[in-house]
């Protein structure tokens, strides 16, 4: 039976916090200086990072140490690998459409308007996602079942996202494929191998705290805030509305499951 100190957990939510507010007001200087906001999203997956890093320091004496360094290495390789590949997909180009479109209808300073509904906003996200890590740092007793089938459910998202982004990268690197839809390897089995892999790994990391049911029930609003992002906010809904109109991409969806990965239709 696993025991949790509430008050060593609580007193660290703020400086996991701090931590988020750091990482994004660090990148919005940085966006500043390359005059793009699309920085940001790099900033994602670094700022979930740096959590779990801040989260293992800070309870070091309270929680199993090998559920805290579990829970604090799978959460640092995720965000690091999304942080990279977003860094790398990005370089060259200039400002995302999404803010440029944002931006044009700021009223008053934009790069004001952008700290306030990008950088402040997705750094409360990330603090408020990464609930479940915090937590599980202040979880005693063995590492369990629950903790290795969250580590297990979140490699299968991590192959999913590592594999779908190389597959994607290499379809758009061949002059061939311009103006297709990737359709082939896990393209053929959900539309959004990507976000289907973030969703599989935000439920895992959860599932390491399901060992006891408090800190579970505390923390179940974050993979679930997370689903709802991937899947009806700023993820798979808002992607869609912008391929809608592509050639191919009626029929594409038509015989292409929208999240949870299955056979395609004939």
């Amino acid at each position: 039976m696993s025991g949790f100190s509430w008050a060593a957990f609580a007193q660290g939510l703020a400086p996991c916090a701090g931590a988020a507010l750091a990482v994004m007001l660090a990148t919005f200087a940085v966006g500043l200086h390359k005059g793009v906001h699309r920085v940001v999203d790099v900033a994602w997956g670094i700022g979930f990072a740096v959590v779990a890093l801040v989260s293992y320091v800070l309870s070091a004496g309270e929680g199993d140490d090998g559920r805290r360094l579990l829970v604090a290495v799978l959460t640092a390789v995720w965000g690091l690998r999304l942080a990279g590949h977003i860094a790398h997909r990005g370089r060259g180009h200039g400002e995302d459409p999404r803010y440029e479109a944002m931006l044009a209808k700021a009223p008053g300073n934009p790069d004001l308007y952008a700290l306030r509904k990008v950088y402040l906003l997705q750094g409360a996200l990330v603090w408020l996602i990464s609930l479940p890590v915090q937590a599980a740092g202040y979880l005693t007793g063995p590492v369990g079942g629950w903790a290795w089938a969250g580590a297990a459910l979140w490699a299968v998202g991590l192959l999913f996202e590592g594999v779908g982004d190389r597959q994607l990268a290499r379809f758009k690197a061949d002059p061939a494929n311009r103006g297709k839809i990737m359709d082939r390897g896990l393209w053929a089995w959900t539309r959004h191998p990507n976000y289907f892999g973030d969703f599989c790994v935000w439920w895992g990391l959860f599932l390491i705290v399901c060992q006891a049911p408090g800190p579970a029930a505390a923390t179940l609003v974050s993979p679930v805030l997370m689903s709802f992002l991937l899947i009806g906010g700023s993820g798979k809904a808002l992607l869609e509305r912008h391929m809608a109109e592509r050639p191919g991409f009626a029929a594409y969806r038509a015989r292409t499951s929208g999240f949870l990965p299955r056979p395609p239709r004939r």
